[in-house]
């Protein structure tokens, strides 16, 4: 499915052309300048590419029999089942994690993490090259993107959209060549089933003019973080896990969230108000 969006231009790009080449995506016109390959096996990859009624006449009196019956069909299957409509229904989700040992909270949180849904096929959207989002987060980082560089700022998209697949490779895997415990993995990546990528809304930033800050905490230093700081909210992009957040995931100032619509505000309710609970 392909999503066309607007292209919009600004006078802050050409200030920026000589360091600067433009690439055309699926989802706009981007600027973006080339970056160092990154390793495989890093944290947070780059995530991958991705009958008919009958009428029928009858008497009078037939007619109120069979009307007779059917009202009594329909009161006794009533009381069968209203008392069920009387309790709220949960969606069924299967937390549990084949071969590991640990086990959500009663909250749902496994290790500090809430648990996600994978995004549907059809919700997603290639926005780059590699990196696919949720279609109503692409729309609002493209125009905060755009928004960034008319103010001379190089926003860069890191990550997005990440599988369950995906995410257990970065999770189990580097945990096993870092020999790191998983309540240690768990303080830098979200187990499969757990992590805000899966959604499609969540994304890693960077600042073109500082490659070497990418993923790393030393990015809030950089003029890219001080913009999203001003500006984010008003894209309704926040910052999932600020420093000494309760969820105790270590501080990632390059990882924000889109909560710009009603499914995404749903999802991300438990973590919000988790969050407002610790502060």
């Amino acid at each position: 499915m392909i999503l066309k969006l607007p292209l919009s231009c600004s006078r802050g790009w050409s200030s920026l052309a000589p360091s600067l080449t433009i690439e055309t995506t699926r989802i706009s016109t981007v600027v973006r300048a080339s970056s160092a390959r990154r390793k495989i096996k890093e944290d947070i990859p780059v995530a991958q590419r991705s009958r008919s009624a009958r009428s029928n006449r009858a008497s009078r009196g037939r007619g109120k029999g069979l009307f007779a019956a059917a009202t009594l069909a329909v009161v006794v299957v009533a009381a069968a089942t209203v008392p069920s409509f009387l309790v709220p229904r949960q969606p069924v989700v299967d937390l549990a994690i084949e071969g590991f040992r640990q086990r959500p909270d009663a909250d749902g949180r496994l290790l500090g993490h809430f648990p996600y849904r994978e995004a549907n096929r059809d919700e997603r959207i290639t926005f780059q090259p590699g990196i696919e989002l949720h279609i109503d987060a692409a729309e609002a980082l493209d125009a905060m993107m755009i928004a960034a560089v008319a103010d001379g700022i190089d926003l860069r998209l890191l990550s997005g959209f990440r599988s369950l697949d995906l995410q257990e490779e970065i999770f189990f895997e580097v945990a096993s060549e870092r020999n790191q415990t998983p309540e240690e993995r768990a303080r830098v990546s979200a187990p499969p089933g757990y992590s805000e990528h899966s959604t499609g809304y969540a994304v890693d930033l960077g600042d073109g003019w500082a490659p070497e800050t990418n993923l790393s905490q030393s990015f809030e230093q950089t003029a890219a973080f001080l913009w999203l700081q001003d500006h984010a909210a008003r894209y309704h992009f926040v910052l999932s896990f600020p420093a000494g957040n309760s969820q105790g995931v270590l501080y990632e100032p390059w990882h924000w969230r889109f909560e710009g619509t009603a499914d995404a505000l749903r999802l991300f309710e438990a973590a919000r108000r988790f969050a407002k609970q610790g502060s």
